[in-house]
């Protein structure tokens, strides 16, 4: 009998997969590589080619640093997201919440593009609405709470507030702000956010809460995606403290942008522990309640701190980040003996504006923190201006800056632009009134100044945002502005250098 070879089924099913791997289309490209053709003879067969791998439906779709929290939720879901007092949740438990929250907002009228304002210190609800309140397609608006009633009513008057999210600590300040209102004006609808931590008198029993609103919610609510990446997301208003608060809104994008490079340039790991002492109503926490999404962190969060408060919550929570003002950093550095804890390793902490005193670095690195130091504007959406820096400069020298031009990871360079025009190449001795002129994926999507557009910013020449500076970079950027400067005898001194010098003065 004559025997043939027998030829297996894992020969055959390895030349399927084989005929299956050349007949595979890249998802980015919508022309099919294994289709016989002629070469392209000439220049513009060739740029005929290539007008068909633009975008499509497979390979693009609006970026938005909401989609963080999904992405957390699925790969950390029972790990922790939110430490307040007694009150913790996972990372499922907070997209669930945040779903809840869209869902009612919707549910109460809410629609995309309405402006929804928050006046609360650091609170769960304050990081949930982050997500919560662009997850219903509405503008997010943090209100700053150390401002006046009479300012505040000027903002949610100007910005069209549809509701307001008020702490139960500050709704006599709220009802200051109402009763500001003119008789014509619609005001916004009120729902409290109460805190069992806290000796606050209840709201009346008819009153809408938070708790009671997030229950009418659906934890499993489609929320509502961005239909471009240019809509806006949040509206934030500048300080004023060189002229009237100006309203800036930032769209999905930049603020996508902005997180991604805000982590890398602190070189933020995975799932670090995060002590919100950085108020989120500035600047959105400079971008980090969705870059601790995105590293799938933890957030320690407080209402209210001093240095005793946070050597207990670094010691208790082991934290690891933590941004502040230079205020801050001097806190921790005078801390009498009973304050302070042990650290259980090198705490990270990031400050901007004015570069940190010399003095206050020393005392701050020998107890074990390690600062690093950036520079940011409420129009850029975080820190922008040559990035994050440590404050030691490779010379050991401290404080102060020196080049007038700065590198972003998500856009073009940052440059100091003279009053008089064209750009300072070197050092600026911050005499000449110099502007601050980004170009970047996250500079401001739109100003609001009383209905006159450009009011926080200006183009200039066709391709930049001209904005105002509001503080110091360390050593590539920005030396200072005319606004950080102070005349005395008739001499020009700038706010840094005094910073820098009073603290080591006898």
């Amino acid at each position: 009998m004559t025997s043939y070879p027998r030829r297996t089924t894992r020969r055959r099913w390895m030349d399927f997969d084989s005929f299956l791997l050349r007949l595979t289309i890249p998802v980015c490209s919508p022309i099919n590589p294994t289709r016989r053709r002629s070469p392209p003879s000439t220049k513009k067969e060739q740029r005929n080619a290539m007008d068909g791998l633009g975008p499509n439906a497979a390979n693009s779709c609006p970026v938005t640093p909401l989609e963080f929290l999904e992405r957390t939720a699925t790969v950390y879901g029972d790990c922790p997201s939110l430490v307040y007092n007694r009150t913790a949740f996972t990372w499922s438990q907070t997209l669930r919440r945040c779903l809840r929250l869209a869902s009612a907002l919707s549910s109460l009228g809410i629609s995309p593009g309405d402006v929804v304002s928050v006046l609360a210190p650091n609170v769960p609800a304050m990081y949930e609405m982050h997500f919560g309140v662009p997850m219903s397609g509405a503008v997010l608006n943090t209100v700053n709470l150390r401002l006046d009633a009479r300012t505040i009513s000027i903002l949610l008057r100007h910005s069209a507030s549809k509701l307001v999210f008020v702490d139960v600590l500050s709704r006599p300040l709220l009802d200051d702000v109402l009763r500001l209102f003119p008789a014509s004006a619609e005001r916004p609808r009120v729902v409290t956010i109460e805190d069992p931590y806290e000796d606050a008198p209840p709201p009346q029993s008819s009153a809408l809460t938070y708790e009671k609103l997030l229950e009418t919610g659906d934890p499993e609510f489609r929320w509502v995606r961005p239909r471009s990446e240019w809509d806006p997301m949040v509206l934030n208003y500048t300080s004023g403290t060189t002229s009237a608060p100006k309203g800036v809104v930032h769209c999905h994008r930049g603020l996508f942008f902005i997180t991604i490079d805000s982590l890398i340039d602190w070189s933020v790991p995975r799932r670090p522990t995060y002590l919100w002492t950085l108020p989120m109503f500035h600047a959105n926490g400079w971008s980090y309640p969705w870059g601790i999404a995105a590293a799938g962190g933890v957030n320690v969060c407080l209402r209210r701190f001093d240095a005793a408060a946070i050597y207990a919550a670094i010691e208790t929570h082991r934290v690891t980040h933590m941004c502040g003002a230079p205020v801050v950093l001097n806190m921790l550095a005078n801390a009498p003996d009973s304050a302070r804890r042990p650290l259980h390793g090198p705490v990270q902490v990031l400050t901007a504006g004015a570069p940190p005193p010399a003095a206050v670095l020393d005392r701050t690195e020998a107890l074990g923190f390690a600062v690093s130091h950036g520079y940011g504007l409420t129009e850029t959406a975080g820190l922008r201006g040559g990035g994050v820096h440590p404050v030691r400069p490779p010379s050991g020298e401290r404080g102060g800056g020196g080049g007038a031009t700065g590198r972003v990871l998500g856009g073009d360079a940052v440059r100091v632009r003279q009053p008089e025009g064209g750009s300072v190449g070197g050092a600026t001795d911050g005499e000449r009134g110099d502007r601050v002129v980004p170009r970047a994926h996250a500079a401001l999507h739109g100003a609001e100044d009383g209905g006159a557009p450009g009011g926080a910013a200006e183009d200039v020449d066709g391709e930049d945002t001209e904005v105002r500076a509001e503080g110091d970079s360390q050593e590539d950027g920005l030396r200072r502005s005319a606004e950080s400067n102070v005349v005395h005898d008739s001499d020009r001194v700038g706010l840094a250098e005094q910073l820098l010098h009073l603290p080591t003065h006898p």
